[in-house]
């Protein structure tokens, strides 16, 4: 019996069939394989811009003569410094002139980092007691001046704090230190929000030595930055 018995012929071999299947197979896998590529491909992921950090809360003397121990307030978010600092220090080198130093009285900063990077330039911490008031952040530009701020306890109510920076940075003092103008507010209006005291057993980066000297700018007029 003929081989090709039952097969309808066209003019071609039956060989080409099998030729023309596997091609148009071969087209149809390809095919399946470009969709399904193109469904798992996913859009670029949009760049977000990084989120930028809280403004500095200050309550500062503007230029002039005044009486009275400080230069207005500051009320920080938190008692780490190395992450609070940064804003402070760059809000106040537009105002000041650079900040160079800071110091602090230890009682209620667990940790003092010995520096602080600030906008592209370091900023030098340290400590000394007893000669800082508890309640109060010293700073210094080389070359310009020093300021004393009034530190509200991050954990103190909107009401307390905005007294404590009016007070603060009042045009004629008062004339108290820091510890004092506190006191004075928990006197008159009960006790601030208690700040955690710092871990004796925590680590602390210090610098330790007297007061250091630097030419005296006091402010007049407030200005309120941040609030």
């Amino acid at each position: 019996m003929d081989s090709t018995e039952g097969i309808p012929h066209t003019g071609c071999h039956a060989g080409s069939f099998s030729a023309k299947d596997e091609t148009r197979a071969a087209v149809e896998a390809a095919r399946r394989r470009v969709r399904i590529m193109s469904a798992t491909l996913l859009p670029p992921l949009s760049q977000r811009e990084p989120a930028a950090a809280p403004a500095a809360r200050l309550a500062l003397k503007a230029d002039g003569i005044s009486r009275g121990l400080l230069d207005g307030a500051w009320w920080p978010r938190s008692r780490d410094l190395l992450s609070e600092l940064p804003a402070l220090t760059d809000a106040l080198d537009s105002l000041w002139g650079r900040i160079t130093r800071i110091a602090v009285n230890p009682e209620h900063w667990p940790v003092i980092p010995r520096e602080v990077p600030v906008n592209g330039h370091i900023v030098k911490v340290g400590w000394f007691t007893p000669e800082i008031d508890p309640h109060k952040l010293l700073l210094l530009s080389y070359g310009t001046g020093r300021w004393d701020l009034l530190v509200v306890p991050p954990g103190a109510g909107a009401e307390p704090a905005a007294r404590l920076m009016a007070a603060a940075s009042d045009y004629d003092g008062p004339a108290l230190t820091a510890s004092a103008l506190i006191a004075t507010e928990e006197a008159r209006h009960g006790a601030l929000a208690a700040d955690q005291p710092p871990n004796p057993d925590g680590a602390r980066e210090h610098e330790g030595g007297s007061r250091a000297s630097a030419p005296v700018s006091r402010r007049a007029s407030r200005l309120i930055i941040g609030m």
